[in-house]
C-alpha cells in the first residue's frame, strides 16, 4: 500500500489481528533497557505479539521488510534483545515479544585472538556486532559436517543458546592451532577440548 511506513509495518498477530510492535518501537525499548548495561533478556517473559518481517541471513546481515539494515548501531541494538525459545528466535522487551527468522546462527564470528598454548590456550572470538567471548565450558565450540559433502560448519556459543557461525577465514586459522586428544583432532580453549573431527578420519583425508 502506498504511503506505508516501512519501519512500522509487521504481520498481524493470530490472537488479536492487530499488528505486532514496530521495529522502531522495539529499538527504542531496547535502548532504554540497555542504558545501565546489557539488557537482562533472560529475566523477561512477555506475551507473544506476533511475527515481524525481520530476518538474519547466514552471513549475519539483518533484513527488515526485505531490505538490509545498514546501521550498525541498530543491528547491535536488536542483537542485544535476541532470545531463543524452543528453537525459535525472538526479539524481546520487558513487555513484548516478536518472532523473527534466522537462516542459520544469529551471530557470525569474524575474528579471534589466540593466547597461550596447548591445554593453556584461550580463543577469544569477536562477532560481527562486537561481542567478545572466550571459548570454554560456558561458550563451547561445535562443528557440524554436511552428511553429503563433509563441509564443516563451526559454531561458538555466545550466550543463552545463541551461537555464532565461525567464518571460513577464521576456521582455517583455527585448524592451524588444532591438536589431537583422545582420538579427536580439535581445539583447546578455556581449559576445555572441543573435538572437530575424529583423528582417523583426518588421517584418511590426508592420504
Amino acid at each position: 500500500m502506498s504511503g506505508q511506513n516501512p519501519v512500522t509495518t509487521g504481520k498481524n498477530t493470530p490472537e488479536t489481528g492487530s499488528e505486532p510492535p514496530s521495529a522502531e518501537g522495539l529499538a527504542a525499548a531496547a535502548k532504554t533497557a540497555g542504558k545501565s548495561g546489557p539488557p537482562p533478556v533472560h529475566l523477561w517473559n512477555p506475551p507473544f505479539c506476533g511475527d515481524l518481517d525481520m530476518r538474519i541471513a547466514r552471513d549475519g546481515t539483518w533484513f527488515y521488510l526485505g531490505t538490509p539494515i545498514g546501521r550498525f548501531e541498530l543491528v547491535r541494538l536488536f542483537s542485544s534483545i535476541l532470545k531463543l525459545e524452543d528453537g525459535k528466535y525472538y526479539l524481546v522487551t520487558p513487555v513484548e515479544k516478536v518472532g523473527i527468522t534466522v537462516d542459520d546462527a544469529p551471530f557470525v564470528a569474524v575474528d579471534f585472538e589466540a593466547t597461550g598454548e596447548a591445554a593453556e590456550q584461550d580463543l577469544c572470538f569477536e562477532t560481527h556486532v562486537g561481542d567478545k567471548i572466550v571459548a570454554g565450558p560456558e561458550h563451547p565450540i561445535r562443528v557440524l559436517r554436511d552428511s553429503e559433502t563433509g563441509e564443516p560448519s563451526p559454531y561458538v556459543m555466545v550466550r543463552s543458546g545463541l551461537e555464532a557461525l565461525i567464518d571460513r577465514k577464521s576456521f582455517y586459522r583455527l585448524v592451524d592451532l588444532g591438536a589431537h586428544q583422545d582420538g579427536w583432532f580439535g581445539l583447546w580453549s578455556g581449559g576445555a577440548f572441543f573435538g572437530v573431527i575424529p583423528s582417523a578420519e583426518l588421517a584418511d583425508a590426508s592420504t
